[in-house]
């Protein structure tokens, strides 16, 4: 969980530097192309995280009926987060 959450963070670092900079530079294709690249990985980072433990965020939540279910599982510091045999979605393969 600690990598994922890494990656996430550091890729989220990065769209957020890069956009600030094509806020001045819009024109800059390199650059673009590189925010284009750190969406793509963040994205794949997050699917990967939210397969595993739930919704990183409401945000995430498809399904209006499923809103409220993150809240059912245990929390971080109830030991909930990292422990094994809690993933609280269909990607779980037990």
């Amino acid at each position: 969980m600690n990598d994922l959450m890494t990656q996430i963070y550091q890729y989220s670092f990065a769209v957020d530097d890069v956009l600030l900079y094509l806020d001045t530079h819009p024109d800059d294709q390199e650059a673009l192309a590189y925010y284009q690249c750190m969406r793509d990985s963040r994205e794949t980072a997050v699917k990967a995280f939210e397969c595993q433990y739930g919704p990183l965020t409401k945000d995430s939540i498809k399904d209006s009926a499923d809103y409220w279910t993150w809240v059912n599982g245990p929390w971080p510091w109830e030991g909930g987060a990292g422990q094994c045999g809690t993933m609280r979605s269909g990607c779980s393969t037990r």
